[in-house]
């Protein structure tokens, strides 16, 4: 029996794009880095983020709670994942600034009610997941038994305006869909091939560039998918994110060290940035640029 070729792993992909690039050292003139960041009005000690991770197991309680508490021990930003309004209510109690993701659900009651707890309980931002639209067979997918469903652009239009946060978009993968984000009214754009949800899908760092081109400095631009380390950071800054998040690998720390895994995780990742700035004579986050960085024996810029 012959057995068909399946399209290629997009985490595979990623990583190998991502070994691809390089980076070069300017030792003259360097100095001790900043890794300081301000996002929605907030300053945090790092632009490493958690990723929106959803239904994590945690050491002897809520690993979402723990990831969120870990998050602030390090001065990061949480980003939220799928979760119940009853789960949701309890991550907020940590008093922790957070970024609520929302599934595109067919039904809008759901939507709404999700929004409107993130106001109410204090979120910092608002966000849609809109690349779990779809199953495997191209049909609207069903996440624990609540069906999803694409959203149209006047949709999420009509979202922006709903909130007054603002309201992001996760999943942005095309320049298509970051102008059409920016003609929604989108307050920023996660770029992120949500852990490889697609085959054979762009690495978000490929993408990047033309992502923030498009958006010319209007909104921020955020990515996460498959970075583990401070230089996998450091490449998507000088690519133009304005902040990364960092997903599974948070999770066996949370699962194994409770919050202190999540900090100490995060903390190490912002510890090989700051040596990647040092390095490289990147004075603070805003000193990351494309110059810096090489792909196939040529700058990249």
């Amino acid at each position: 029996m012959e057995t068909r070729r399946k399209p290629g792993d997009s985490n595979a992909i990623t990583e190998r794009y991502f070994e691809r690039i390089l980076v070069e050292t300017r030792y003259m003139d360097a100095v001790v880095p900043d890794t300081s960041v301000e996002l929605f009005g907030r300053k945090f000690s790092t632009p490493v983020m958690t990723a929106a991770l959803s239904h994590i197991p945690g050491k002897d309680g809520d690993g979402m709670v723990q990831m969120a508490q870990g998050a602030a021990k390090a001065g990061a930003l949480t980003w939220v994942g799928m979760t119940s309004l009853e789960q949701y209510g309890e991550i907020a109690k940590t008093g922790v600034p957070l970024v609520r993701i929302i599934k595109p659900y067919a039904d809008e009651r759901e939507i709404f009610s999700r929004m409107e707890q993130a106001e109410e309980l204090g979120a910092v931002a608002i966000g849609m997941d809109i690349d779990h639209s779809f199953n495997g067979q191209g049909q609207p997918d069903n996440v624990l038994g609540m069906p999803m469903r694409p959203k149209t652009l006047a949709e999420i239009a009509s979202y922006c305006k709903r909130t007054k946060l603002p309201f992001l978009i996760k999943g942005v993968l095309s320049a298509q869909d970051a102008q059409k984000c920016l003609d929604a009214g989108v307050g920023g754009v996660l770029v992120s091939h949500h852990h490889g949800i697609m085959a054979s899908a762009v690495p978000a760092l490929m993408v990047l560039p033309e992502i923030v081109e498009t958006v010319k400095g209007k909104i921020p631009v955020f990515v996460d998918g498959s970075f583990e380390n401070g230089m996998d950071v450091f490449k998507a800054l000088a690519l133009g994110a304005d902040g990364v998040g960092v997903g599974r690998a948070l999770m066996p720390p949370i699962q194994q060290q409770g919050p202190e895994g999540c900090q100490h995780t995060l903390e190490d990742i912002t510890g090989e940035l700051a040596a990647a700035m040092a390095r490289t004579g990147s004075r603070d986050v805003r000193h990351i640029d494309t110059s810096l960085l090489w792909i196939d024996g040529k700058h990249l810029h």
